[in-house]
């Protein structure tokens, strides 16, 4: 008991940015923190390829097989809206699952039905092959939502000091199987044919299974009494949710549009349209960990990370294009170089949020725990799941109505709300407790001048 009211104090120093948040486990990890670490990196790098290796070759393959441009479009959506459904469920009932369980588990249902969707291709093709691939793709996404949730509460949960820290470090693994993913799949395609790149990846994730189960440590908890709703119905979780959704409808939005802009615009060839996309990923990853160190460190920048965040990548979705209306002819350096710039600027929006949202509950009387750290992972997942398809279905909208400038500025005002919104929140929360402060300071300062005047007498 003594020792979880010390971890506690310590999660209150952390919070409060003390010196007491950088005390020895920020120096030195034990085993089991190691040991968590390289469980949680390699379920996002392998769940990161597995996500999108489908890129290169999926939409050519469904085409064969009588699927058109838009039921692909919806069997790449279904996920990101079964993975919304699922992290909330299961971040609700992940006391009751058991974290480990759950993550072990997401992995051996990713692993197996990644297999599955390479077998797809000996289906008959029209409805029956398109039914499959929803159902395939829906059960990838609950295997997903799983470990993805469990991922989170159990690095909350082992680094209670450094969330940000870690959340920051395990991102690169995050850009590299985004990164790495489609020229793998392609390679492998082109090499092998359809299966052989689902069946690799699925058997490497169905590998790293066991030896999860023998290096996690088992971490169980209380069930508690808070429920999603009295968290998400707190004017800030509120607003920090809209900043996850609206950074996930702006990087959901490249998925499907970016591509086919470089190919038109800078005539480049197929093969390097992937290092375009390189510039955004590397950059996130890079900085990642730098600004989850600045956030743990420097709590009180949180703050400002968020705010500044937001606008800058607004303001980069505006150049993207460039929006029509500033007259910038677009150019190949300046198209890289606010990638690079978008990267930097969704990891400063991106890895404040969760410990906000941890801090927030603290402050609102919500029980620490494994109860509430699946709650908070599930909430993330959710609305980054939520973002992840609104970007992708309304950015291709945008983009055939009105080209990909107007489109990426457009989609830039997700950003510039959630920005200017957070903004508005932080100044007038300062407001309210400077002026509180105030009003409690002259009662104290009356009281000591009756107390010297009485001795004086």
């Amino acid at each position: 008991m003594g020792s979880r009211e010390a971890e506690g104090a310590d999660s209150e120093q952390a919070a409060d940015g003390t010196p007491g948040a950088l005390g020895g486990e920020s120096r030195r990890l034990t085993r089991e923190q190691l040991f968590t670490m390289a469980a949680t990196a390699s379920i996002n790098f392998s769940s990161m390829i597995c996500y999108s290796i489908l890129g290169p070759f999926f939409p050519s393959e469904a085409e064969k097989k009588g699927a058109s441009n838009t039921i692909v479009g919806l069997i790449f959506g279904c996920f990101a809206l079964v993975n919304f459904l699922s992290s909330l469920i299961l971040g609700n009932y992940i006391t009751h699952i058991g974290a480990k369980f759950m993550f072990l588990a997401g992995m051996f249902v990713s692993g197996c039905v990644t297999i599955l969707f390479g077998m797809l291709d000996k289906v008959p093709s029209g409805p029956v092959f398109i039914g499959l691939c929803f159902l395939v793709r829906a059960m990838d996404a609950v295997g997903f939502a799983a470990a993805m949730t469990a991922s989170f509460s159990i690095v909350a949960k082992a680094f209670p000091n450094n969330i940000a820290t870690v959340l920051g470090s395990l991102e690169i693994f995050t850009g590299l199987g985004l990164v790495l993913g489609p020229p793998l799949g392609g390679f492998l395609y082109q090499s092998f044919g359809y299966e052989v790149p689902f069946i690799t990846v699925g058997c490497v994730v169905l590998v790293l299974v066991p030896v999860n189960m023998c290096v996690l440590s088992k971490y169980d908890s209380v069930p508690s009494k808070d429920s999603f709703w009295k968290l998400i119905l707190l004017p800030k979780v509120l607003l920090l949710c809209l900043t996850i959704f609206s950074l996930s409808a702006c990087l959901g939005f490249l998925d499907p549009t970016m591509s086919l802009f470089i190919l038109k615009k800078f005539k480049l060839p197929a093969g390097y349209v992937g290092l375009v996309f390189l510039g955004l990923a590397l950059s996130y990853s890079l900085s990642s960990p730098l600004l989850g160190l600045l956030s743990d460190k420097l709590p009180y920048l949180r703050k400002w990370l968020l705010v500044s965040g937001g606008l800058m990548t607004a303001l980069c979705f505006f150049m993207l294009g460039p929006a029509p209306v500033l007259h910038i002819e677009s150019q190949l350096w300046m198209f890289v170089l606010v990638l690079v710039l978008v990267g930097f600027s969704l990891g400063m929006s991106a890895i404040p949020v969760f410990p906000e949202i941890l801090q927030c509950a603290y402050e609102n009387g919500f029980e620490e725990g494994l109860s509430l750290l699946g709650l908070v992972s599930g909430l993330f997942n959710a609305m980054w799941s939520l973002g992840a398809f609104a970007g992708p279905t309304l950015g291709g909208f945008l983009n055939e109505k009105l080209g990909f400038e107007w489109a990426s500025a457009i989609q830039g005002g997700w950003a510039l709300l959630s920005g200017l919104a957070t903004g508005i929140f932080y100044i007038a929360e300062a407001t309210k407790r400077s002026s509180s402060s105030s009003l409690q300071n002259p009662s104290g300062t009356n009281e000591e001048r009756t107390h010297l005047m009485s001795s004086e007498s």
